[in-house]
């Protein structure tokens, strides 16, 4: 039984931090790739972050860069997702997802994925 549960989205105002966390169980946690998307209102899911099953190499999309970080704890079956200096333009519903092999970019490239979890951001 694979499951990924999102959890930690939010209100916040413009400016603020929220960290998002993703608790998965039912595969082998350690040897997949981790990766964050989103979607909002009327648009596609998009890339957010990725980090490589030994951490050695995170991905970030553009418009994050500097004020996302993804991390993860293996130990824990857990991803992470810490947002700071959010602006309205980040407001979604933000997924997580595990990909085996690779380290992709695209939403074809992962296998399991969470149910999401809410994030808005008010100016």
């Amino acid at each position: 039984q694979v499951q990924l549960v999102e959890s930690g989205g939010g209100l916040v105002q413009a400016g603020g931090s929220l960290r998002l966390s993703c608790a998965a169980s039912g595969f082998a946690f350690s040897r997949y790739t981790m990766g964050w998307f989103r979607q909002a209102p009327g648009k596609e899911r998009e890339f957010v972050a990725s980090i490589s099953w030994g951490a050695g190499n995170t991905y970030y999309t553009d418009s994050v860069k500097g004020r996302f970080t993804i991390s993860r704890d293996n130990a824990k079956n857990t991803v992470f997702l810490q947002m700071n200096s959010l602006k309205f333009e980040d407001t979604a519903v933000y997924y997580c997802a595990a990909a085996f092999p690779g380290t992709p970019v695209s939403v074809g490239g992962y296998n399991y994925w969470g149910q999401g979890t809410q994030v808005t951001v008010s100016s």
